[in-house]
């Protein structure tokens, strides 16, 4: 035999030297929850090793996670139920709990990214990503919530807005408020192909999110397709996006890859907390590793092609990069 492919892997340098995708906290971004009040961390039981803050304990996380490399934050609001409303109207109260914990993470540590959600759903007393109307969510109308939402976003100091709704022509329309507002540095991360998943169920525990009737498949994708994930992503490339993303991730490899190699933008992906509890619960229960099983999978989604991995495994993989 001429070629023997396993002399490339015989010992752990040569394997090192010829590693073909290399994964770094600059590569993550960290989903953090928040809640109201003081002093409070609570627990997300179905997302083991993972908290609600109020603003005051975001921020020690924030700083045990900087100490460690992850410097970029997604945060996600969980609202009271007597503050959300038909047409999400807290979702752009200036002095509410998501503005105020962005200003207050910014301005302690100015240095960090924060990447923030723009969705009705967190604040809307249907459960859904946009108005409700006789069982049907208007597209047009939502648009205008959205906008106001994105723009309240960028004046509290959010770096990138990420509209998470999936409704058509969002990105153009909240470029086009952030511009005409002064906010031209403010970038968007689109959720491109935002599908209609299984694996949201710990997700929309943490915030009390979830729909209160029907479901989001008149608006997030089907899960069947993968060739309309490039319709959704020349529309959001030509309305302005600066990032596609692709959610969730470890489902949706094809689509990464698709993306990938379709597309000049940054790709992110959204390693979700069903995929999140799927490791921490096996591994709970001894039937895997898990940390090469978090290794594993967040190594798959770079490797498919994602430049940008949003993961609830990103202090942990940091912490296991410092042992």
């Amino acid at each position: 035999m001429i070629r023997r492919p396993r002399r490339n892997r015989q010992t752990e340098v040569i394997r090192n030297m010829v590693q073909e995708t290399t994964l770094t906290t600059h590569d993550l971004i960290y989903p953090l929850f928040l809640i109201d009040g003081q002093n409070q961390r609570v627990e997300v039981k179905s997302m083991p090793g993972i908290n609600r803050f109020s603003i005051d304990t975001v921020l020690d996380e924030v700083a045990a996670c900087v100490d460690l490399g992850v410097k970029a934050f997604a945060p996600f609001p969980s609202i009271p139920e007597a503050q959300k409303d038909k047409y999400a109207t807290e979702s752009h109260n200036p002095e509410g709990l998501f503005p105020s914990a962005i200003r207050e993470i910014k301005r302690n540590f100015p240095e960090v990214a924060l990447i923030t959600d723009v969705a009705m759903d967190p604040y809307n007393s249907d459960g859904h990503d946009g108005i409700v109307e006789n069982g049907e969510i208007l597209n047009d109308e939502t648009l205008e919530v959205l906008a106001k939402m994105a723009l309240t976003q960028a004046q509290a100091g959010a770096d990138i807005v990420a509209p998470s709704d999936m409704m058509d022509g969002r990105i153009g329309h909240v470029r086009q408020v952030l511009d005409a507002n002064g906010f031209q540095k403010v970038a968007i991360m689109a959720y491109t192909a935002k599908y209609a998943s299984a694996f949201y169920g710990p997700f929309r525990d943490a915030l009390g999110s979830a729909p209160k009737a029907g479901d989001k498949k008149t608006y997030q994708m089907n899960y069947a397709n993968s060739r309309e994930a490039l319709i959704e992503a020349e529309l959001d490339t030509l309305e302005g996006a600066d990032y596609l993303m692709v959610k969730p991730a470890l489902a949706y490899l094809d689509v990464i890859k698709l993306l990938r190699d379709n597309s000049s933008l940054p790709i992110a992906a959204y390693n979700i907390s069903g995929e999140y509890a799927m490791v921490k619960a096996a591994a709970q229960n001894g039937w895997i590793d898990g940390d090469k099983a978090m290794v594993e999978v967040l190594t798959s989604i770079k490797r498919a092609g994602a430049d940008i991995i949003l993961t609830y495994f990103a202090k942990e993989y940091a912490q296991l990069l410092k042992r």
